[in-house]
């Protein structure tokens, strides 16, 4: 993943006993073999890989499934997983080639050949899912396997390539067992990562097995993890509170993690720099309330992220001015520079030019959950304040969120961003690309070439500048208003180790880093 700042505070009990013996420090003779339960607010949209890109999808998969290349902690460059080594053919970097290793099976015991893999990425490219991840390979041309070499050749240079197939779109499945041109829906895997899935309940729980043929980057398998998924961080609150789950990670309340307490004697708590962003996103169709650019910059005016920052989330997030977070190459402050602090009159004013009638309705909509409801009102309330518009708002179940601005049918909506890989990348094509993952109808040929232009260096030192340009013209067309960065934070019993390697504030979740004390 990208340079991460990690600040571990970890509240270690300490035993202090005059003249106790050794045998004292050492593990019991029976060693627990419970499941460690760790809880989340995260919801699951499916199963398949290539059915869903979003966060709590792809923790999971990338315990369940294997892709050819994967990303160690904290490192930037993507190693082999299932691949048994992988590279640029030639300069161009349009040809990039894999040997799969001889030695991978699937959960079922089937052996796994270089034509499952091109099986996989053909499948999710054809399915084309309106949640899935094929946004994040629009140069992907043709994929050809021969013995166990597995070559893909892309009709533009992409120097990000190898780091996209270490993400959940890169999941290996079984031609077997996924169908080729729909997904799966019967709450089964059959991947060979690390783990492999017990049993599944959506919404509630998911249990985890150590994968005992795994074979990859990885030099052991954790011990059994049960998953409870939980309806909002008030509810994830709760459960922690009564003990019911050993670890809990996105998200608690935020007044609850402003008030972590480090000298506490029974919990662990890593708090972690992370690259999660959120945005308040723009339907920029033709006839939609918000095509017209000057209207969109007239919120930008308006919103204030000063009570979203102290008020809402009680300091846990940081104001964000930028599609490109702090800590990647490129990061600049359009926003900032562009639209210093919040000017209700210059937002009237460019609303008049825009010649809408005033106030302007529009509807905004946001996940249902307790932990939007807050920031949601404190949104309407900025838009509503001066008379410039009139906001109907709606709480929608996350899956069926996601298909409503899919299809159009919001005028905004707040969503929140995890990098896929530890490069800026990752915050421009799937964003604001052509076919964007947010699915807002915005399109710019001058940012399809500046994204071309970033993704011509296999020095990514090189890229800073189109990138610093691309979030310029992304201030000037205001698709989307970028609110906050945020904190990551991962807090567990006394009685589990490695809850500080759980993650690192992206969207891979290593759940075999977890242990028993």
């Amino acid at each position: 993943m990208r340079f991460i700042r990690l600040r571990i505070v970890a509240i270690l009990a300490v035993l202090v006993i005059a003249g106790a013996g050794a045998w004292q420090l050492l593990p019991s003779d029976r060693a627990n073999e419970s499941p460690i339960t760790v809880g989340t607010s995260d919801e699951v949209t499916s199963l398949d890989p290539a059915g869903a890109y979003d966060a709590g999808s792809w923790a999971i998969y990338s315990n369940l499934y294997q892709s050819l290349m994967t990303f160690r902690p904290g490192a930037v460059v993507p190693e082999p997983d299932a691949a048994e080594s992988c590279g640029f053919i030639g300069q161009k970097l349009q040809t990039y080639q894999c040997r799969l290793r001889d030695d991978l099976t699937f959960s079922n015991g089937r052996k796994i050949t270089a034509a499952d893999v091109k099986y996989s990425f053909e499948r999710m490219l054809r399915i084309k899912a309106d949640v899935g991840p094929s946004v994040l390979f629009p140069s992907l041309d043709t994929i050809v396997s021969e013995g166990r070499t597995i070559t893909f050749n892309l009709s533009a240079r992409d120097a990000t390539f190898p780091q996209k197939l270490a993400t959940g779109a890169g999941s290996i499945v079984d031609p077997a067992q996924y169908p080729k041109d729909k997904l799966r829906t019967d709450d089964q895997v059959d991947g060979s990562g690390p783990y492999t899935l017990k049993s599944y309940e959506p919404g509630i729980k998911a249990e985890l097995v150590p994968n005992p043929a795994y074979k990859g980057a990885l030099k052991k398998t954790g011990v059994a993890v049960g998953i409870r998924y939980f309806d909002g961080s008030e509810a994830l609150q709760d459960a922690w509170t009564a003990g019911d789950v050993d670890v809990t990670h996105r998200q608690l309340p935020p007044e609850q993690l402003a008030e972590l307490d480090p000298g506490a004697t029974d919990q662990r708590v890593t708090e972690a720099d992370s690259a999660e962003i959120r945005n308040l996103v723009f339907n920029v169709r033709d006839g939609a309330p918000l095509a017209d650019r000057k209207v969109r910059q007239a919120i930008a005016w308006i919103i204030d992220r000063g009570p979203l920052v102290t008020k809402v989330y009680r300091n846990t997030v940081e104001p964000l001015y930028s599609l490109i977070p702090q800590g990647y190459i490129g990061h600049s402050t359009p926003f900032f520079d562009s639209y210093p602090q919040s000017e209700p009159k210059r937002a009237r004013a460019l609303m008049e030019e825009a010649g809408v009638e005033l106030p302007l309705r529009i509807t905004f909509a946001h996940r249902d959950d307790d932990a939007n409801k807050e920031e949601s009102a404190e949104l309407v309330r900025q838009l509503e304040k001066d008379g410039l518009f009139e906001v109907t708002e709606k709480a929608v179940e996350w899956q069926a969120f996601q298909k409503g601005y899919a299809a159009g049918e919001y005028d905004a909506y707040t969503v929140g961003w995890l990098p896929d890989f530890p490069d800026p990348d990752t915050f421009s094509q799937p964003l604001v690309g052509r076919e964007n993952s947010l699915h807002n109808g915005y399109t710019s040929e001058k940012m399809d070439a500046l994204i071309a232009a970033t993704q011509q260096y296999s020095d990514r030192g090189r890229t800073s500048a189109p990138f610093k340009e691309l979030q310029q013209l992304v201030g000037e067309d205001v698709p989307l208003i970028p609110l906050w960065q945020k904190k990551d934070y991962v807090v567990s019993k006394q009685s589990v180790s490695g809850s500080q390697y759980l993650s690192d504030g992206t969207g891979i979740w290593r759940l075999w880093e977890l242990s028993w004390i």
